[in-house]
């Protein structure tokens, strides 16, 4: 008997030992057939959602007081009521639970599906920031007393690998709720804090791309060009962002030779460039038509800026049928063919490009009307 319990105990320390190995945050021993077993044990064996959360109030009450026993309480309330689907009374014991311990890893995966769920990618997003923090403290943190520093940096090492899965898990939820946000300036501030939390992470180039987009649509030009520069360092390929900045610098005289580089290489490398899985052939060639499109229409409007309206012409004009499906981008492309048409006094085709501006919905629509009104009012005369 003395040898059956010896080997018990025995598996029971090096379950223990192997639980502990795999945690971040603070490890605590439930010692077999204590009175904390025992309450768990029953906690666990209840299938009525009432009982359970009645049994898991007394436990609270009681030896879930004592110790670092609130932890284990805590975790149970948010177990509960993440299953119950009651996401607010899980962030409160969540919280309650990173007060007894703010290196717990699993409550930060934890509160983090909750939010995901719940869909609030403001806290998705807080409470990812909170998990990278505690990442960032278990790889800092220096070897216990009386444990020999390459053990410790041995065990940090194993521990890290066993928890690779959460992290991939926290990285592609807080990117997806950050892009679910329906706010264009939001989303975009939520992204931005997503790639600096995880700059590392696979979704960090990706979160940036949409941050830079993001800020566009939303007008604050200033961190658009932030970001999109910022990104464009990291990854001098991003086809993006080079057309991004590009439609940005196109119409600057301090910035012609920026945009003009950055339209000629995207426009190079979009022969190349690998499809986008997400997208079918016939969406991926019809993605590539319209970037190209989008570059010679920067790459004209540089012509022009320069004053070289027959280069302008033909840039304009290669990129028209490439843009015919997006309404804003095509009258943008040909208001500009017009405008160089009117430089070189090619005057019958100025109004025809004018008129294709004029024919679909977007920001030049009015412009290019006006544009007509004047080249069809009565000639002036010369003033005297």
């Amino acid at each position: 008997m003395r040898r059956i319990i010896l080997f018990l105990g025995i598996l029971l320390f090096c379950f223990a030992s192997s639980v502990r190995a795999q945690q971040i945050g603070k490890f605590v021993p439930i010692q077999a057939g204590s009175e904390v077993d025992h309450a768990l044990t029953e906690i666990n064996a209840a299938t009525d959602p009432a009982q359970k959360l009645a049994l898991i109030d007394k436990f609270a009450e009681g030896p879930g007081k004592e110790g670092d026993n609130p932890i284990v309480a805590n975790g149970l309330y948010v177990d509960y009521y993440i299953a119950l689907k009651n996401y607010d009374k899980a962030f409160e014991y969540g919280d309650k639970l990173f007060v007894a311990d703010p290196n717990n890893f699993q409550n930060a995966m934890n509160m983090i599906r909750a939010a995901s769920e719940k869909g609030d990618p403001e806290r998705v997003v807080s409470y990812g920031e909170k998990a990278q923090a505690i990442l960032k403290r278990y790889k800092e943190a220096p070897a216990p007393e009386g444990t020999p520093a390459p053990v410790w940096e041995d065990q940090k090492a194993k521990t890290l690998e066993a928890n690779k899965d959460g992290v991939a898990y926290i990285q592609q939820a807080i990117y997806n709720g950050a892009i679910q946000s329906p706010d264009a300036g939001k989303r975009a501030a939520l992204l931005t804090r997503f790639a600096q939390a995880f700059p590392d992470s696979p979704y960090t180039n990706q979160a940036l791309g949409v941050a830079a987009t993001s800020y566009l649509q939303a007008q604050n030009a200033p961190k658009m060009l932030e970001v999109a520069n910022g990104l464009l360092a990291k990854d001098p390929n991003n086809l993006g962002m080079l057309l991004v900045l590009s439609d940005n610098y196109c119409d600057k005289t301090d910035q012609l030779a920026k945009a003009e580089s950055y339209s000629k290489k995207a426009i190079s490398l979009l022969d190349a460039a690998p499809k986008t899985e997400s997208l079918t052939d016939e969406q991926w060639a019809g993605q590539k038509k319209l970037q190209k499109g989008l570059a010679l229409s920067s790459l004209g409007q540089v012509n022009i800026e320069k004053k070289d309206n027959v280069q302008a012409v033909e840039n304009l004009k290669a990129a028209a049928p490439l843009l015919k499906s997006d309404d804003g981008s095509y009258g943008r492309n040909q208001y500009r063919l017009g405008y160089a048409l009117l430089n070189l006094k090619r005057t019958a085709e100025a109004k025809e490009a004018f008129t294709q501006a004029a024919s679909v919905n977007g920001p030049y629509k009015s412009m290019a009307q006006e544009k007509l009104k004047g080249a069809a009012g009565p000639a002036r005369r010369k003033a005297p």
